[in-house]
């Protein structure tokens, strides 16, 4: 058995493990767009093939990542490096670790600003400022709200500082700390709205919508966008994974752990989907997903119903906790990596790594006011500026093509001897992940790239 150690720490243990890597995986993603697009691809039917390509494509390419984690026992950047030199090949991979650290702080900037939102929204809600309020007080409050760069940027860096608190502390007394707490008590939330939801008049309706099987609106579209999912639920290609596989515990199982938190986010996503359509139906509105669903429809729906403004908060703090657990992983591979090769300290590399996101984030911020702009990409139309391109080049180009070469140098560059050696399976399992790894994770990920840049076009 080869071990290393890890200089930034371990989890503690196999739970620990489990709840960090699911506060990371869980994000907004889970709540304003993934339940909206399982309800309008067939619900059950479309659940069912998601379940499958989870186990084709994103598990696969999850046990790959911990595994090349846990083997090097560094950040993404030196863990390519470490392995590749390992195996007798070039230091070259070295930069597929620098694309998912630029990855991570990329999408993060963005990110940040959206989740600065929800922390806005919670003091309206629990002020009481949607309670009557009318389809176009809402929208009018939204878009003066978004208008206001001043307002964007504070929300922004308060979460930024959230953020960059939370991962300066460390991995036990920071990371895990935070995960042990917030994941908890956001799967706690998630349960009292749904036991809310299920009290309205909805709930039937939307447990139709959301989980009653209608194959008849299967298509190769939506076993794509199943595809799409089943790789970017589990936040992979952002060197997320890997960096908390080298915090990984050498006795706990990949495999297992891997299966544990990809069961876990797609169960929040079903229960999250619950809460909220039974709110939006009981309101007399149409499924929606993205700002629309979070911004517009859902303060409308919490204004019209008893005990709002409670749920209404609850609902916000939960979106609160779930963005602030994927955020603070997003950080963590970069300020892994600033340790490790230029000796800062970990305030120090928090501070740098947090301060670079930051300032990314006031391209965002502008990017729904001041510096807005429409442009033409992969043959749809974008108007929201710098954000846009950001979310284009994280989403659509780097994070797919980051997720193949992980897989690629997991199947193939990486030694038999030195997977089998970190992944203990049984030799049918080790064989199955083998073949998924080396053939179909990457070619189906490769569909998924050449179709999101139009290359391959469906209809």
């Amino acid at each position: 058995m080869h071990v290393r150690e890890s200089m930034h720490g371990s989890w503690t243990s196999r739970w620990a493990f489990i709840l960090a890597a699911t506060g990371a995986v869980v994000g907004l993603g889970n709540i304003w767009t993934f339940p909206y697009t399982i309800g309008m691809n067939g619900g059950g039917a479309f659940v069912l093939v998601y379940l499958a390509c989870l186990i084709l494509i994103g598990v696969p390419i999850m046990i790959a990542a911990l595994a090349l984690g846990r083997r090097a026992r560094h950040s993404p950047v030196n863990s390519m490096f470490t392995l590749a030199i390992e195996s007798g090949h070039s230091d070259i991979w070295r930069y597929l670790g620098f694309v998912c650290v630029f990855a991570s702080l990329l999408f993060l900037s963005y990110y940040s600003v959206i989740s600065g939102w929800a922390i806005y929204y919670a003091f309206l809600t629990g002020s009481g400022q949607f309670t009557g309020i009318t389809s176009a007080g809402v929208k009018a409050r939204f878009f003066n709200f978004i208008q206001d760069p001043v307002y964007l940027l504070m929300f922004h860096t308060l979460f930024m500082m959230m953020t960059m608190y939370v991962v300066s502390v460390g991995v036990r007394g920071g990371l895990e700390k935070a995960a042990k707490i917030m994941v908890p008590v956001l799967l706690v939330l998630l349960v009292v709205l749904d036991l809310y939801a299920f009290n309205t008049n909805s709930f039937a309706k939307a447990f139709e919508f959301l989980l009653d099987p209608d194959f008849s609106r299967l298509s190769w579209e939506a076993v794509l966008i199943a595809m799409e999912h089943a790789f970017f639920t589990l936040s992979l290609g952002m060197g997320v994974i890997m960096v908390y596989g080298a915090y990984m515990p050498q006795r706990v199982s990949i495999t297992q752990s891997s299966l544990s938190v990809a069961g876990i986010d797609t169960l929040v996503t079903l229960l999250v989907g619950l809460a909220v359509f039974p709110l939006i139906f009981s309101g007399g509105l149409k499924a929606t997903s993205g700002t629309d669903l979070l911004f517009l429809n859902l303060p409308l729906a919490f204004g019209q119903l008893h005990w709002s403004v409670l749920f209404g908060t609850l609902f916000y703090l939960m979106i609160i906790f779930a963005a602030w657990t994927s955020s603070i992983a997003l950080l963590e591979p970069a300020v892994a990596w600033l340790i490790e090769n230029h000796g800062f300290k970990r305030f120090k590399a928090t501070f740098f790594a947090g301060t670079i996101v930051w300032a990314l984030g006031i391209f965002t911020v502008f990017s729904f006011n001041k510096w807005q702009f429409r442009f033409s990409l992969f043959g749809h139309i974008h108007q929201n500026g710098f954000f846009d391109v950001f979310d284009q080049l994280t989403t659509k180009i780097m994070l797919p093509l980051a997720g193949i070469l992980i897989a690629l140098f997991a199947g193939w560059f990486m030694s038999r001897e030195a997977s089998r050696d970190e992944l203990e399976m049984h030799d049918w399992l080790y064989a199955s992940w083998r073949f998924l790894v080396r053939y179909i994770s990457p070619f189906a990920m490769l569909v998924v790239f050449l179709t999101s840049i139009g290359v391959i076009k469906l209809s």
